[in-house]
C-alpha cells in the first residue's frame, strides 16, 4: 500500500500480499476505483465508524496500515483515524428512569456536549440540561436525534435498550421438514452473536452483510429464535416474502397459521408478518399519507427485519426514525446505496455488525466460485453514427439497448453453456431488448420471459420449471436483482444494466452464487458496447465486486460475425 495524506490508499494489485492487504482494507476503507494495476481506497468517517461498531479500534486500523504500507504513514492520517474513531460513542444515549418520555444524552466531554447543544440540528430535541455532562432529550426524537448527531460528526452510541415486544416462541429444527440435516454455519453463528451482543443494549440494532447465497435469511431466522418475539419482516417483493415464509416453515417449528402476508394480494397480521416495501410506500391517492404504515402499530413487534436494506425506500426511513425502541435488523449483500444514504442506514437501522468477505466464503465452499467476463461488442458503422450524433442523455440507452451485436454474443454464450447442461439466466434493464432476446433464443431453446408485470403465480411456476429442468433459459428484467431463489442457476448473462449501479452488479452476480453439488463454478457475463458510455459505467458497476476480490476477464467481440 501507499497511504496518502488525503486519506486515500493506493494498493498494488500484482503484489504477493495483495489479497491479505485487500481484506484488511475492506474492514475500514471504501474502494473508489480499480483499474488494472493500482486500486484506490478512501478512509472515511463512516467507514471508520462502522469499523468501530464492529469491534475495531484506532490502533487496529493503524496496525493494519503499518503492516502493509510501503512507506511511513503520514501523521495526519494517523491523527484523523484516532480522532474520527474516537468520535463514535463519545456521546451516549441512555434510559431516563424517572420519566419514559425522555432520554439522557451524556458525554464525559462537557465542552463537546455544550457545543452539540448549541447546534440548530439538535436544539429542537433538547428538553433540559441536567448537569455539565448530561442533557435531557425527547424519547420520541430518538432516531432523528441520532441522525442529527451523525451529521454533526459525533454519532451517539445508543444504550437505551429496546422494548421486548409480545412473546412468540420459535425454535430452529435440527432436521428440516424437507428431511435434511440443518445447523447454522460458523459465520452465521458469528453474525447472530454480533447482532445479539448477549442481549445487552449494545446489540439489537444494526446491519449484517453477507453475500447472496450465503444464507442471510437463515441468519434472520436464527436471530428471531434468539429473541422469541413477534417479528415484522419487510422484503422487496411478494416472491421474496413467500421465500421467507417457505424457509420459516421448512426450518422452524412455526405453523403456517402464525405467518401473515401483508402485500398487494393479502393483508394478514400474525405473530410473524411479512410485508413488502411496495405496499408500505403506497400513498393514498388523495393525500400524501402512507396508509399502510399503520402495520407498525398493529402488533407489539419486538423485532423488525429489513431485507435487502440497501434498497430501503426513503419513506421507510421516516417511519424507522420513530421505531428506535424496536430491535432493528438490516440484511444485505452490500451497504452501497446509489442515493448516498449510507449514513441514514447507519443512524436509523444501526451500524454494520458483521461483514463476511465474499472470497473467504468462496474459499470455504459456502458460495460458488465465480468466473466473471466483460465482453465488449463493437457497434456497426450505422449504429456508431447514431450514437455519435445523439444527445448526451440518450447515449447510454443507445449503447445499452440498441447494439444488435449483443444478440450474436448472447446466442453464442447460451449455446456454449446449454451444451454443457448449465442453467442460464439472461438479465437486462430494457423490456424491448429483453423481449427481442427471448424471441431470438426461443428459436433454439425453451425460454420464459419474466418482468415486473408478470403475475406472481406465473413467476413461481417458471421458477419451479427451471428447477425441474423443464426450462433452459429465463430472460428476466430488474426483478432478478433480488429475491430469486434458483439454486441450480450457474450462468448469468447481463445484456444491460442501470448506469453505474454497483449494488445491482453485486445482486445480479449473487443470483448464481449458491454452491453447486458438483463444486462447479458459476459464470457471469456482462455484454457492453465498446468505446461508449456503457463501457465507462461498466467499470463503476464492477467496483464493489472488485473490492471483494473478483476479477473480470475482458474480451472484445469484433465487428466480423465470423469471429
Amino acid at each position: 500500500m501507499i497511504v496518502q495524506s488525503d486519506m486515500s490508499v493506493l494498493l498494488e494489485v500484482g503484489h504477493p500480499l495483495y489479497e491479505d492487504a485487500r481484506d484488511a482494507l475492506n474492514r475500514f476503507a471504501e474502494l473508489v476505483k480499480s483499474p488494472e494495476h493500482i486500486h484506490t481506497y478512501r478512509i472515511t468517517m463512516l467507514s471508520l465508524w462502522n469499523a468501530a461498531a464492529s469491534g475495531m479500534n484506532a490502533e487496529d486500523v493503524i496496525s493494519s496500515l503499518e503492516a502493509f504500507s510501503r512507506y511511513e504513514i503520514p501523521q495526519n492520517v494517523i491523527a484523523n483515524i484516532r480522532d474520527w474513531m474516537s468520535r463514535y460513542g463519545r456521546l451516549k444515549l441512555l434510559r431516563y428512569e424517572e420519566d419514559a418520555r425522555f432520554l439522557l444524552l451524556r458525554s464525559d466531554d462537557e465542552l463537546l456536549l455544550r457545543e452539540i447543544m448549541r447546534s440548530e440540528k439538535v436544539r429542537p430535541f433538547l428538553e433540559d440540561i441536567l448537569d455539565r455532562r448530561t442533557a435531557l432529550v425527547k424519547a420520541s426524537a430518538r432516531g432523528l436525534l441520532k441522525k442529527a448527531l451523525t451529521e454533526l460528526g459525533f454519532p451517539a452510541e445508543d444504550l437505551v435498550g429496546y422494548a421486548e415486544g409480545e412473546r412468540f416462541r420459535l425454535r430452529l429444527l435440527k432436521k428440516t421438514r424437507s428431511g435434511e440435516h440443518f445447523e447454522l454455519r460458523k459465520y452465521q453463528r458469528e453474525a447472530v452473536e454480533a447482532f445479539y451482543a448477549g442481549g445487552s443494549p449494545r446489540g439489537g440494532s444494526g446491519v449484517i452483510v453477507l453475500p447472496c447465497g450465503a444464507g442471510k435469511t437463515i441468519v434472520g431466522i436464527a436471530i428471531m429464535e434468539k429473541l422469541q418475539t413477534n417479528t415484522l419482516i419487510i422484503t422487496t417483493s411478494t416472491v421474496a416474502s413467500r421465500q421467507w415464509k417457505a424457509e420459516l416453515l421448512d426450518k422452524t417449528d412455526v405453523s403456517e397459521e402464525d405467518i401473515g402476508e401483508y402485500s398487494g394480494e393479502k393483508k394478514e397480521i400474525k405473530p410473524i408478518t411479512i410485508a413488502t416495501y411496495q405496499i408500505l410506500t403506497h400513498r393514498h391517492p388523495k393525500s400524501d399519507e402512507f396508509p399502510h404504515f399503520s402495520i407498525f402499530n398493529e402488533r407489539n413487534w419486538g423485532l423488525i427485519i429489513y431485507d435487502e436494506v440497501h434498497l430501503l425506500p426513503a419513506p421507510v426511513f421516516r417511519i424507522t426514525a420513530e421505531l428506535q425502541a424496536k430491535r432493528r435488523l438490516g440484511l444485505t449483500a452490500t451497504l452501497v446505496r446509489e442515493d448516498g444514504r449510507e449514513t441514514d442506514v447507519f443512524s436509523l437501522i444501526g451500524p454494520k455488525k458483521y461483514d463476511a468477505p465474499w472470497k473467504e466464503l468462496e474459499r470455504q465452499g459456502w458460495i460458488a466460485k465465480a468466473i466473471c467476463h466483460e465482453i465488449r461488442a463493437e457497434m456497426s458503422d450505422e449504429m456508431r453514427m447514431k450514437y455519435a450524433l445523439a444527445p448526451e442523455k440518450q447515449k447510454f440507452r443507445i449503447a445499452s439497448a440498441e447494439n444488435e451485436r449483443k444478440y450474436e454474443i448472447l446466442r453464442g454464450i447460451v449455446r456454449l453453456h446449454h451444451a454443457r447442461g448449465d442453467k442460464i439466466l439472461v438479465i437486462g434493464t430494457y423490456l424491448e431488448q429483453l423481449k427481442r432476446a427471448a424471441e431470438i433464443l426461443a428459436a433454439e431453446f425453451k425460454v420464459e420471459m419474466l418482468t415486473g408485470k408478470t403475475p406472481t403465480k406465473k413467476r413461481m411456476r417458471a421458477y419451479s420449471a427451471f428447477k425441474r429442468g423443464d426450462l433452459d433459459v429465463i430472460v428476466v428484467s430488474k426483478v432478478a436483482n433480488f429475491a430469486i431463489d434458483l439454486p441450480n442457476a450457474n450462468v448469468a448473462i447481463q445484456i444491460s444494466g442501470t448506469f453505474g449501479s454497483r449494488q445491482e452488479e453485486a445482486q445480479r452476480l449473487g443470483r448464481i452464487l449458491r454452491p453447486k453439488k458438483d463444486g462447479s463454478p458459476a459464470f457471469f457475463y456482462s455484454i457492453v458496447s465498446k468505446d461508449t458510455k456503457e463501457q465507462d459505467l461498466a467499470a463503476k458497476r464492477q467496483l464493489f465486486l472488485t473490492e471483494q476480490g473478483y476479477k473480470y476477464i475482458i474480451s472484445d467481440f469484433p465487428s466480423s460475425t465470423e469471429a
